[in-house]
């Protein structure tokens, strides 16, 4: 028998997780209620602060009132070409849980663990470490350093973590906000990093969301970069809309999906 009825796994996809929040208004408003959340980079970051019992309307206003995103800097090209010291002050000042265990709806975390070479799916330890590890998308920001090991962005293998919270949900709903498009024009090293990496997560997400019981793929979102955070609420009302569209397309299993979350 599962453990929790309904999943919830939300990819990787930099400032389009703004529109994982508008997704998520969504559900609630149709009364589903996640009982767990697997999320990878930007998915991580919605899941921990959504996991911790804050709104998707108030980590919107958090991370467009913070100005987060435009903390991001330069550092001298070594690991990587980018700091993110305000998605660690975020963390650090906003979010009430410390530890996983301290979190009122369990969350699993993937990172990929530069060392050895392999994808790990965290469900313990310190939330900021897990994290920032699993945001660290390679190339464009430095490793981040958990014990002996450096880890980078869960998404280089698994862009969908759909296997670590199978086994324990009656139904699967996934949200991928890396949508299928042509880039047009590629120019400068930071769109070449970005684009490359983009390319290597699409090869694997339709495989995931194959084993999810409900997709949520917002198309609007083609043309939306990594860093638009000015983009914000434009991106959350993409993921609110695509996911009333699904909802009321498929009534059946939307009426399957209203539980309490477990």
């Amino acid at each position: 028998m599962s453990k929790y009825n309904t999943g919830l796994i939300l990819s990787g996809g930099g400032a389009r997780g703004f529109a994982h929040l508008g997704a998520i208004k969504a559900l609630e408003e149709h009364q589903i209620i996640p009982g767990i959340v697997s999320g990878v980079s930007a998915g991580a970051i919605v899941g921990a602060f959504y996991a911790d019992g804050y709104s998707p309307e108030e980590i919107l206003e958090m991370f467009v009132e913070k100005r987060i995103f435009s903390l991001i800097r330069f550092s001298v090209p070594r690991n990587g070409f980018l700091k993110m010291p305000g998605i660690r002050e975020l963390i650090q000042h906003y979010l009430r849980a410390k530890t996983f265990k301290e979190l009122s709806k369990p969350l699993v975390i993937t990172v990929s663990n530069l060392n050895l070479g392999k994808v790990e799916y965290l469900t313990s330890g310190k939330l900021q470490d897990a994290i920032i590890a699993s945001s660290s998308i390679p190339v464009l920001f430095e490793p981040h350093r958990i014990g002996e090991y450096d880890y980078i962005d869960g998404g280089v293998f698994d862009v969908l973590p759909v296997k670590p919270i199978q086994e324990q949900c009656h139904k699967l709903i996934g949200i991928n906000i890396n949508p299928h498009y042509d880039y047009k024009k590629i120019s400068g090293i930071i769109r070449v990093a970005e684009w490359s990496f983009y390319l290597r997560i699409l090869a694997s997400v339709d495989e995931s969301l194959s084993d999810c019981d409900m997709a949520i793929e917002p198309r609007k979102l083609d043309g939306y970069g990594i860093f638009d955070v000015g983009k914000a609420r434009e991106m959350f009302d993409i993921g609110y809309e695509e996911t009333i569209k699904v909802l009321e397309n498929q009534p059946v299993l939307t009426s399957t999906l209203v539980a309490s979350g477990k």
